[in-house]
């Protein structure tokens, strides 16, 4: 099992173990043009685990183009030895604050780095003066739904392949 001891919430620093065993620090980061293959990979990693109850139909985070992630929206990574283990790309309209993508390397799972990307996101989103934040999750994805709704997030739509869900901040 996981273990981590979590620095300030804004700070996006740990000290944790990997579930081999290994010790570890990651940090959030602000993104760069340098990082979108790392981003892609850890994506990529991701979302395929989810694949066998799909279909095996890749779900569209796997197919996008990163490095344009990373030039049009706010985007940061979570590295760790020089390696991108998590993504979090937001988008703010007038309106809404939203998480656009959000995921952690498989491998790196259980050291509290989804939750240290989604408090980043929570407080991304008030420095901008909104007081909700929204994502969309695939309906087929329970163990995510979960994880929001036990983080606070309420289901507000739902159709055949989405879920649609927001947390007041």
């Amino acid at each position: 099992m996981a273990v981590y001891v979590a620095a300030p919430e804004r700070s996006g620093q740990a000290i944790g173990k990997y579930r081999g065993g290994m010790n570890t620090t990651w940090k959030i980061r602000q993104a760069t043009p340098a990082d979108a293959d790392g981003l892609d990979l850890c994506m990529e990693s991701a979302y395929a685990t989810y694949q066998p109850r799909m279909g095996g139909k890749r779900l569209p985070p796997m197919d996008v183009d990163y490095a344009a992630e990373i030039q049009n929206y706010p985007t940061w990574v979570v590295e760790s030895n020089g390696s991108i283990v998590g993504g979090l790309i937001m988008v703010f309209d007038k309106d809404e604050a939203s998480i656009a993508n959000i995921a952690v390397d498989p491998r790196c799972q259980g050291q509290g780095i989804g939750r240290a990307l989604m408090n980043h996101a929570e407080a991304t989103a008030r420095e901008k003066h909104f007081s909700e934040l929204f994502l969309a999750t695939h309906v087929l994805l329970s163990e995510n739904i979960a994880l929001y709704q036990y983080l606070g997030w309420e289901e507000i739509a739902r159709d055949e392949t989405r879920v649609r869900m927001k947390k007041a901040i």
